[in-house]
């Protein structure tokens, strides 16, 4: 049985010539697996003397283990090699200085409607808001606008299918709302998105408005001049900046007018105003005999586009991070 002193030191060997743990599976059951060389060799211990078979079999047994413990340490060599090799790969270096984690920032638009909001509010006027689904009555009806006016048609308005419903076209629905639950003195400003149907460099189908609105027993034109004026004044940073009125109409005033203000060599429309017209008035049971208002309303992003200089409404909505990134903090 020459075999079993040889066998020991080929296991090694084998052992030690392979790097994977499937190598070494296919080289343990060539020694010790059903058909490998140790089997072959017990197979032959039938064929000596009774005298040497027990002491061949305890050294057959005692060679198995010291093979077993050669597999068992030659694994958990190639294991500890594994583990370092990828610890090696995916080391990380902690002196390195901490990357910085990057921080979002309020949209432009956003950060218009929080500055007029704000300014508005140190002139006594309250935030208020409403649905951006309504129905007929408070977008056209209650506003004096009749059936046939054109903003009614499906080319302008987004109408909801199957419903009497729509998205609203105006912030204006939130001013009667808000008459219908407060009596006078009022005094609110209503953003929020609206809907049209119209889009090009200077106009989106859905974008931001903001309307405000003053009714008590003594507000006049003249109140409205001056409150659109210190607005403005304040918004952009300058007391010079000169501001007009130029007559014009609105269903829902009475008069009417568009606000004008100086921008670079000329003039430029920044939004509408007027009077609220009586019917309005008697439509939310505010008697007009005591009370009147006045009313106006801008696109906020208008004006954001006019404070930050961009040329192009449709970059406010593209989320391109590229051209938002500017605004961050």
């Amino acid at each position: 049985m020459q075999e079993l002193e040889n066998i020991v030191s080929d296991a090694e060997h084998a052992f030690k010539a392979v790097r994977t743990l499937p190598e070494l599976d296919q080289v343990k059951a060539r020694f010790l697996g059903k058909q490998g060389v140790l089997s072959e060799l017990r197979k032959g211990l039938a064929k000596v003397s009774a005298e040497e078979r027990p002491i061949l079999g305890a050294r057959f047994n005692s060679l198995k283990t010291e093979i077993e413990s050669l597999l068992e340490r030659r694994k958990h060599d190639i294991n500890t090699e594994a583990l370092q090799k990828r610890l090696d790969n995916e080391k990380i270096d902690v002196t390195l200085p901490g990357r910085k984690q990057s921080l979002g920032g309020l949209h432009p638009v956003t950060r218009t409607l929080n500055r007029v909001t704000d300014l508005f509010s140190t002139m006594g006027f309250s935030v208020a808001s409403g649905p951006e689904i309504e129905d007929d009555y408070y977008n056209f009806t209650s506003l004096n606008q009749p059936e046939d006016h054109p903003a009614r048609s499906m080319h302008d308005t987004f109408y909801l299918e199957g419903e009497q419903h729509l998205l609203r076209t105006h912030t204006s629905p939130i001013q009667i709302r808000y008459m219908e639950e407060h009596e006078p003195p009022i005094r609110i400003v209503a953003p929020g998105r609206v809907y049209r149907v119209d889009s090009d460099a200077t106009h989106s189908p859905m974008f931001h408005q903001i309307e405000g609105l003053w009714v008590d027993d003594r507000a006049t034109f003249a109140d409205l001049k001056g409150t659109v004026r210190e607005f403005l004044r304040r918004f952009f940073e300058n007391d010079d900046l000169e501001v007009r009125f130029r007559p014009s109409y609105f269903p829902f005033t009475e008069p009417s007018a568009e606000i004008d203000m100086t921008f670079k060599d000329g003039w430029l429309e920044i939004g509408g105003c007027g009077m609220v017209h009586p019917k309005v008035l008697r439509n939310v049971n505010i008697d007009t005999e005591r009370f009147q208002g006045f009313a106006f309303g801008m696109g906020l992003d208008r004006l954001a586009m006019l404070r930050y200089g961009v040329s192009d409404l449709r970059l406010f909505f593209e989320n391109d991070l590229r051209f938002l990134s500017q605004f961050s903090d």
